[in-house]
């Protein structure tokens, strides 16, 4: 069920990026989609949720969504967004492509289906964010916007950040279009190698492409961890948009601090 990351190896930082096992949803979205989104039965959805936030061992009144556009905006959350999204839809925050906090016990939580999940930590400052970045957002900025953030609201150092780039589209499998071809040319003039020939035509390393952006901010090289697990090519273990032509559940990235006091309880 849950994929988890030895560079974040902290005692207080809890994450993960989920698989498709270990839930309860019917197909297309069996198993375990974590999304409001899809046409799931929402109690499969929350039965869902809970068994996520149990493996975890975290409250489900303790995590917080917000809604994804494919946009760059970044959402500072706290103790008062607790439970936003957690248990149903309706009460998803405002849309915000990335959530950050420095508030133990909030749990921020963003879902997938093979665009990238960005997860962040800065062990200095105690800050964590995860962010969703799918091609727009990854020639948008979508990473460099979540480094801004933190280090405005935190002061987070980005040489000090630590960075995971959780299971995608990846090479292998994610051929692109003439829209997507231009939009990388214009983010990127300095790395055409972020575009691979492929049998069936260009195709984008959303991996390399969001480590580029990652190092132009400052994060370390050595500070940048990428899963390498390509959504398409295992749709059988992730939730794939373009293997299933969209009918298919969501993968989730999920990402805090626990209180080394113990003094926050579940909302």
């Amino acid at each position: 069920m849950l994929i988890r990351f030895p560079s974040f190896d902290h005692p207080d930082l809890v994450h993960a990026v989920t698989t498709r096992a270990g839930g309860v949803s019917q197909a297309p979205y069996a198993s375990l989609n974590l999304s409001w989104t899809r046409p799931d039965e929402p109690a499969a959805v929350l039965e869902n949720r809970r068994r996520l936030c149990s493996a975890l061992e975290i409250p489900l009144g303790n995590l917080v969504q917000a809604g994804q556009i494919h946009g760059i905006g970044v959402r500072a959350v706290g103790r008062a967004e607790r439970g936003a999204g957690a248990r149903e839809r309706a009460t998803v925050l405002p849309p915000a492509d990335a959530l950050m906090t420095d508030v133990p016990e909030v749990y921020l939580l963003a879902c997938f289906a093979d665009c990238v999940p960005l997860l962040f930590f800065d062990p200095v400052r105690r800050a964590v964010a995860v962010a969703h970045a799918g091609w727009r957002g990854t020639v948008k900025g979508m990473a460099a916007a979540t480094v801004a953030a933190m280090t405005a609201r935190y002061g987070s150092q980005p040489e000090n950040l630590q960075v995971v780039i959780g299971p995608s589209a990846g090479p292998c499998c994610y051929t692109v279009g003439s829209e997507v071809v231009d939009a990388v040319k214009d983010a990127f003039p300095k790395h055409p190698e972020l575009l691979v020939a492929g049998d069936d035509g260009p195709r984008f390393d959303l991996w390399a492409a969001n480590r580029v952006a990652l190092f132009g901010t400052g994060v370390r090289a050595a500070a940048i961890s990428v899963s390498g697990e390509c959504t398409i090519h295992q749709c059988d273990r992730f939730f794939s948009h373009r293997a299933t032509g969209g009918a298919t559940g969501r993968i989730a990235a999920v990402i805090g601090l626990r209180d080394p006091q113990g003094a926050l309880v579940n909302a």
